[in-house]
């Protein structure tokens, strides 16, 4: 694997840079304490081509390699990694399925205005009672003429009060299992077909019976526009549906894998911006005489989050690099996961021990880097469930 960048990727990056110092630093903790971030940047990040990264240039995208994507991630990551999430999840957990498994007429509609800053998506998977367990979500779609009508719950959803389209995956087992026997296959006939029983359905959220509510009061990622979606009774055509019927699971699953690596990207630049913010204040602050940067124990917290943070990035390149090369990537994309989001907490959790009772106060960045790094073992497939599906590429055994 070739990690040198060339001068495309090192051109992105410090384009990513610019932007993060100056429009996304400067006003990271005002946003935290309002738990609101300024809805204009989603258009500047469109007009700045991050929205429409590895998007072919037809569909109005930015098209680049998955490296540079990486690049970008990890910029905003350092910055605030609320404004990585908005990102992350509507370039890459909406666009990036529409492109691979929408129809021609889909893609025209939404990809143009997503990669624009002109729309925003959110990505509808989780639920009140199924998180981890996403094969066996609630919420059901029905068939009604050439209509589905779709009713229940989701939560935690990144985007959800701001997003223009919501990505929705929905239960219609019982429309599966009808496809089964018309192709002569062993019907289930439990109500709940697990992960075969799953469509996604692209649902404008100005439908009505589609609700959006914010969800305040976070530990991280305050800024971010977190919701609960509530739809009743929502009606969409079937045009709206996103692949085949019963598809659903396996396009959120391969969502995922990427999405993973995209998370793991804004650890990285977590971890970046704990060591800047922690070397900076040991050179300046002053103990028994001489800055803490003298003392062997601040070192070695320094040093810590140093060789954590050069491994994470060597694992999030290598993902982007098995994409590119057309290659098995999703265990590496848990690994990086993994490794990537507990690394972030061991560094910001350093780096308020090295700025001691003042990293405990909002003056000083590193305490929102901690609550914001705590998350990001959460989502996206908690660091539990990465261990599980490393250890079933390892053994060949699902142990869930």
């Amino acid at each position: 694997m070739d990690l040198s960048l060339t001068e495309e990727h090192q051109a992105i990056r410090a384009l990513a840079a610019d932007f993060v110092d100056r429009d996304v630093i400067p006003y990271a903790t005002a946003w935290d304490r309002a738990e609101s971030v300024d809805r204009g940047i989603v258009k500047r990040l469109g007009d700045l081509g991050f929205l429409g990264m590895t998007i072919p240039e037809e569909y109005g995208g930015s098209a680049g390699d998955h490296v540079s994507y990486c690049l970008v991630m990890e910029e905003l990551g350092r910055g605030d990694t609320a404004v990585r999430g908005i990102v992350s999840v509507s370039l890459g957990l909406v666009t990036k399925p529409l492109l691979a498994y929408g129809t021609e007429e889909q893609k025209r509609e939404w990809i143009p205005r997503l990669v624009a800053g002109d729309a925003l998506g959110c990505f509808g998977l989780t639920e009140p009672g199924n998180g981890s367990d996403a094969g066996h979500l609630k919420t059901k779609a029905t068939r009604d003429g050439d209509d589905w009508v779709i009713s229940g719950t989701k939560v935690f959803i990144t985007n959800g009060t701001w997003a223009d389209v919501a990505l929705i995956f929905a239960r219609t087992g019982a429309e599966n299992r009808a496809e089964n026997r018309a192709e002569n296959r062993a019907e289930n006939s439990a109500e709940d077909d697990g992960p075969r029983g799953i469509t996604a359905f692209l649902v404008p959220t100005s439908t009505p019976g589609f609700q959006a509510r914010e969800i305040k009061g976070k530990l991280g990622l305050r800024g971010q526009a977190t919701a609960e979606l509530v739809l009743d009774h929502v009606r969409v055509p079937d045009a709206a549906r996103l692949g085949g019927v019963g598809q659903g699971f396996k396009i959120a699953m391969s969502t995922l894998d990427k999405g993973r690596m995209s998370v793991a990207a804004g650890c990285v630049g977590l971890m970046q911006a704990c060591l800047d913010a922690s070397v900076a204040y040991a050179a300046e602050r002053d103990q028994f005489g001489k800055s803490i940067a003298h003392y062997q124990l601040v070192q070695e917290m320094l040093a810590d989050i140093s060789v954590d943070l050069d491994a994470a990035r060597m694992l999030v390149w290598r993902v982007a690099d098995l994409i590119e090369r057309g290659q098995p990537y999703a265990t590496a994309a848990s690994t990086a996961k993994l490794f990537c989001s507990e690394a972030a907490v061991r560094a910001a959790n350093n780096a308020i021990q090295v700025f001691g009772g003042y990293g405990y106060i909002d003056e000083y960045p590193v305490g929102k880097y901690l609550r914001d790094a705590r998350v990001l073992t959460l989502y996206e497939g908690t660091s539990q469930i990465q261990k599980l599906l490393i250890g079933r590429a390892l053994t060949g055994v699902n142990a869930f």
